[in-house]
């Protein structure tokens, strides 16, 4: 029972392995909990092994490797072709497995530390200005019920909105309001 291939379902708590031998026959399929993953294929000699390309998964093969094991990772997309039955963590990892043995896949190069601390300050960094133009377009659109239109583009709300905060809204008793902008010189002016 040599052991050639192995494939891994990647999860927070149980993974799922599947592993077969030089003649692509099923040896084993087990269910390891985090902490045994590291422990299991450390004893377990150098094979191929495949990941779906997902949340830890760059951690897992960098630690694999210092195993001696050629790690392989791929997109989901393309491990679903090989999903013989109903999708749970068993038939996946035999997907896997069967997956990283074809000679035309396309593979995902796993990334060193240094490259995904990077990419983690841009992904940072755009969730930052995808929240900042959200919120300067509902001021713009809070604005805009009151009749006061700024246009698009955050330098717009930057130097528009001081002068709105400014502004004294009255509130008749008719329950319609009217906005009154009290021109205030901005630094630019005086």
């Amino acid at each position: 029972m040599k052991i050639t291939t192995v494939g891994i379902d990647l999860a927070k708590n149980l993974f799922q392995v599947h592993a077969v031998d030089e003649r692509g026959k099923a040896v084993l399929r087990k269910q390891l909990r985090r902490a045994q993953v590291a422990v299991f294929f450390g004893n377990l000699p150098p094979c191929v092994i495949g990941m779906e390309a997902c949340a830890s998964a760059h951690y897992w093969g960098r630690t694999l490797q210092r195993f001696g094991h050629t790690v392989r990772l791929m997109a989901p997309q393309f491990v679903k072709p090989y999903v013989k039955t109903n999708k749970n963590d068993v038939a996946d990892a035999e997907a896997i497995c069967e997956a990283v043995g074809r000679p035309n896949m396309r593979f995902v190069p796993i990334k060193s530390i240094e490259q995904q601390a990077i990419l983690s300050v841009h992904r940072v960094r755009k969730g930052f200005v995808k929240a900042r133009t959200a919120q300067a377009n509902q001021i713009r659109g809070l604005l805009g019920e009151f009749g006061l239109i700024i246009p698009q583009g955050i330098i717009n709300v930057t130097k528009r909105v001081p002068v709105v905060l400014k502004m004294q809204i009255r509130v008749d008793r008719r329950d319609s309001c009217q906005a009154e902008i009290a021109v205030v010189p901005t630094a630019e002016q005086r």
